[in-house]
């Protein structure tokens, strides 16, 4: 799980964010396009959209599962 200490700034404020562990490896942004996508930096993932539907939930929950780096977080997990 994402270190909450480790934030990237460019992350949309809320529950879900990507950490500084990213690899920019874009599992997040497949299997969540509407909640995630490459930073302006080209350099790691970003939260560009917060859930806010039962299905947007459950991809930003596969992503965090598929992560290879455990760089996703969500302060209600």
């Amino acid at each position: 799980m994402g270190d909450k200490q480790q934030i990237y700034e460019d992350n949309v404020s809320g529950t879900w964010y990507v950490d500084k562990k990213c690899i920019l490896c874009s599992v997040c942004s497949e299997a969540a396009p509407s909640n995630f996508k490459e930073a302006s930096t080209g350099d790691h993932d970003i939260v560009y959209k917060q859930p806010v539907s039962a299905e947007e939930v459950q991809q930003c929950e596969e992503a965090m599962a598929a992560c290879p780096v455990e760089a996703i977080g969500n302060d209600n997990a």
